[in-house]
């Protein structure tokens, strides 16, 4: 009865370990994979404990205990992007946040981007990644990988520009990618009358949890898309406000 309790606990101890595995590459290219992988790894011990404990088979089980080390092994090299990646949205958490600050000069370069794209009229569309991972969209943009600043971004989105017709992604402090195409939203309550950037960034703010900035061409109006809603006409301290709320940046501007 020991042995069979004992037996219970760490299966049970197994399962909330890869149920937290699973939550930790939520989000991430790899997480239906691994959802998989674990299942089956999640078999193997599941199997090797029965053989050990009912069975008594003491050969078979000790062979899925070694295959199952060499798994994990071999598990964290083939993923090893996806950890970093699931490591840097810890980072990310509202509790950790609070004891380590977001460089606030990231909000005060995109702020200071966007109120220079407003006043000439120049549309753009900046975003900012989430928890949710935007590697399909980074990967079919074109590569940037530049720190954070406002002349640069304005020189992206200058119309003479290569990339100006789509976004920019922004991914820990750093200039991802531009040139990147958004899906559109379908949602038959958003009004006809606004523009394809409008439009994707409520496309992938209602997929995502990404934050988007759009600034018209039209109108030099500045928005912003989160949740699939879009809030309009923000002024400086109202785009400000919104983003440190949402990027939890620390200090002061």
């Amino acid at each position: 009865m020991p042995t069979e309790t004992g037996d219970f606990i760490e299966i049970f101890l197994l399962f909330l370990l890869l149920y937290f595995v699973l939550r930790f590459m939520q989000g991430t290219i790899a997480g239906t994979f691994v959802r998989g992988v674990g299942f089956l790894l999640m078999l193997a011990v599941v199997s090797a404990m029965l053989a050990l404990s009912s069975f008594g088979l003491e050969i078979i089980g000790a062979i899925f205990k070694y295959l199952l080390g060499v798994s994990v092994i071999a598990l964290l090299v083939i993923f090893q992007p996806e950890l970093r990646r699931g490591l840097m949205r810890v980072g990310r958490n509202p509790v950790i946040g609070r004891l380590v600050a977001r460089d606030s000069r990231v909000v005060d370069e995109v702020v200071k981007a966007a109120l220079t794209l407003s006043k000439d009229r120049i549309g753009a569309l900046i975003t900012f990644e989430g928890n949710v991972a935007l590697d399909s969209y980074v990967a079919a943009g074109v590569g940037i990988n530049a720190d954070i600043k406002a002349e640069l971004i304005d020189t992206i989105f200058w119309p003479g520009s290569a990339l100006h017709d789509g976004a920019i992604v922004i991914r820990e402090d750093r200039i991802a990618a531009g040139s990147c195409l958004f899906p559109l939203t379908e949602n038959p309550e958003v009004s006809h009358h606004l523009g394809t950037r409008h439009r994707a960034a409520i496309g992938l703010t209602e997929e995502t949890d990404a934050l988007c900035i759009v600034v018209s061409e039209e109108t030099g109006t500045i928005s912003v898309a989160h949740g699939g809603k879009l809030v309009r006409d923000l002024d400086e301290d109202q785009l400000r406000g919104r983003l440190r709320e949402t990027y939890r940046t620390g200090g002061t501007a």
